[in-house]
């Protein structure tokens, strides 16, 4: 009983460590008061301030643009990756896969530094095209890994037995390999786009004429944060919680359904 209560007593601890920064950002982001030191009454002003900000605005276009043709560019390219290295002989799947991993524990310092200095040595100017591919970059193997698991669940005499009754390989692999890795797929996209709103350093070194919303913030941060930022970081925490809660209730009826058949 006692080994119990202290266990929930970590946990709650835990979870507060978390979350009551968050929370106290929530609460003074309908402070009239422009400073935390003082409540001013509740207010909706900085809500309507950050939208007339046309700075943050643009960032925020950025930011949501990359994301969303970087997480949709990862998508389709790591889904195509992770069937390949699932077809592969154990071996040569178990190098691919290694590799695959390289850019996921390497430093986004290292990445960022090493991405702006190819796209210097081919001559391309930075901007919104670099950041662009840098994203996509560094998001496939989010995508890969999201998709494998769900590859590997697959019974491969469903693939076969369509080519056995006539289905050409791109039909087989639309109705009857995509349909069953969905989750997975569904799980990489939100990975990377989520991934990608929240990058600042590979951002910042594969970027000259644009800046995200990250890049806004720090620069904004160096001349006191506006509690519009507050505002703002509520949003988008409310957003991805409500997308995190539609992915979970759609993961569980799968995984009923899955079990009533």
């Amino acid at each position: 009983m006692k080994r119990k209560g202290l266990k929930y007593t970590c946990l709650g601890a835990v979870l507060l460590f978390l979350y009551v920064p968050i929370l106290t950002l929530i609460v003074y982001s309908f402070n009239a008061s422009r400073t935390m030191g003082k409540w001013g009454g509740f207010s909706l002003k900085w809500y309507a301030e950050l939208f007339k900000d046309s700075v943050i605005m643009d960032a925020l276009w950025v930011t949501l643009s990359i994301a969303g043709l970087a997480a949709l560019c990862a998508t389709i390219l790591g889904t195509a990756a992770a069937i390949g290295i699932d077809a592969m002989k154990k071996k040569r799947q178990g190098l691919v896969e290694n590799i695959t991993y390289i850019p996921m524990l390497s430093p986004d310092i290292v990445t960022g530094i090493s991405m702006m200095m190819l796209f210097l040595f081919l001559g391309v100017r930075l901007g919104y095209g670099t950041m662009l591919l840098a994203h996509i970059t560094f998001n496939l193997p989010y995508v890969i890994f999201s998709v494998l698991p769900k590859l590997r669940q697959l019974n491969p005499a469903h693939y076969e037995a369509a080519l056995d009754l006539g289905a050409k390989p791109a039909y087989a692999l639309r109705k009857i390999v995509l349909p069953q890795i969905l989750p997975g797929i569904f799980t990489g996209f939100i990975f990377a786009f989520t991934l990608s709103i929240d990058d600042f350093v590979i951002s910042y070194f594969t970027s000259q004429d644009v800046s995200n919303l990250s890049m806004t913030i720090y620069s904004m941060a160096r001349r006191g944060l506006s509690p519009k930022i507050n505002a703002l970081s509520t949003i988008m925490f409310v957003s991805v919680m409500v997308l995190l809660i539609i992915v979970n209730v759609r993961s569980s009826r799968q995984t009923r359904k899955g079990a009533s058949q």
